[in-house]
């Protein structure tokens, strides 16, 4: 067995302790220079991949260099500044006279449109029609008077349409009652049908209330 002696052993410890300092001294700078390069190029592609992207629905996860498609879309809806509305007055009107399958259903929105035209309430001339024709379906035929409008010993006013109808009876209720201050169904009455002992004004307020 051969053996080696002490100050043999010391030279081959220095040695082989020189050697590991060079290796370490040598590889170090090696790769931490190898490290720094990874990392720049890297920052470098991700950036370029983010100012390089085409579309505006598409994201970039640069830590994988993945690309996600959303499904965005391409027109963005918006909010229009005009609103529209329609008149529930013409629509309530017409569904009350549409029940009683009255001829005046067509005639609904003239109805609303001439009682503002004349500052009345926009259920009056309906009410008034219920109560003296039942909604038009008993008058004297070719007279288009749905509202007892004009009734006297020489007989019934008539008119050329129900349209015309509508015209005179707004006309005359705003001119020949409201104007001189009846203002009520009850004061309406007075005039209108003074025979009647307040039946009529309370038919014509229920058919109101049922316009409501």
């Amino acid at each position: 067995m051969i053996q080696i002696s002490p100050d043999k052993k010391e030279d081959i410890s220095f040695w082989k302790n020189i050697a590991l300092v060079v290796v370490f001294f040598t590889l170090t700078p090696f790769a931490l220079l190898l490290s720094l390069y990874s990392l720049f190029t890297l920052s470098n592609t991700q950036a370029g991949s983010i100012q390089q992207a085409s579309s505006p629905n598409q994201f970039q996860v640069p830590s994988w260099g993945v690309r996600v498609y959303a499904s965005l879309p391409t027109k963005l809806p918006s909010i229009s500044g005009e609103a529209q509305s329609a008149d529930s007055r013409k629509e309530l009107i017409r569904q009350y006279l549409a029940r009683y399958d009255s001829p005046l259903e067509p005639y609904a929105p003239l109805i609303v449109s001439t009682a503002d035209e004349h500052g009345l309430d926009f259920r009056l001339t309906t009410a008034i029609a219920q109560q003296e024709s039942n909604l038009c379906k008993k008058i004297p035929p070719g007279s288009y008077n749905c509202w007892g409008w004009g009734i006297h010993s020489r007989g019934t006013l008539g008119f050329e349409s129900y349209e015309d109808g509508i015209e005179e009876i707004s006309k005359g209720l705003r001119e020949k009652y409201l104007d001189e201050g009846l203002t009520s169904i009850e004061d309406i009455m007075a005039k209108y049908t003074p025979l009647s002992e307040g039946s009529w004004a309370y038919a014509v307020n229920t058919f109101m209330q049922e316009l409501e």
